[in-house]
């Protein structure tokens, strides 16, 4: 089982950059596909960015594409989202997942597939 902590939320005026971070416990998040989702008041989750196992696949959403970049740091066991050219709509909390793949390419883009969820973290853009 692994706990997830995210940090690094906070507020940004649009146009702004912002990292997430997301640490994880023992085991390694190298052994799972992992993810970021995030949720706004009154909407579902919805997915943000996921990167598969072996670290090579990576997908993001549509409103993610271009400018939102996952990545992770396995000496730190850590996940990160850099966000840039930050817009109004996405203020969130954004939640980061870990799930166990038994296919290292796969990257998953839906809320059930992942069994481990992080606390979430609140982004605000103010406009």
């Amino acid at each position: 089982q692994v706990q997830l902590v995210e940090s690094g939320g906070g507020s940004k005026q649009a146009g702004g950059s912002l990292t997430l971070s997301c640490t994880a416990s023992r085991p390694t998040l190298n052994l799972y596909a992992v993810g970021w989702f995030r949720q706004a008041p009154g909407k579902e989750r919805e997915f943000v960015a996921g990167m598969s196992k072996d670290g090579i696949q990576k997908r993001y959403g549509n409103s993610a594409l271009g400018r939102f970049t996952i990545s992770l740091e396995n000496a730190k066991n850590t996940l990160n989202l850099q966000m840039s050219s930050l817009k109004f709509e996405d203020t969130a909390v954004y939640y980061c997942a870990a799930a166990t793949s038994h296919l290292p390419m796969l990257v998953f883009d839906t809320p059930s597939q992942y069994t481990y969820w992080g606390q979430g973290a609140q982004v605000t853009v103010s406009s």
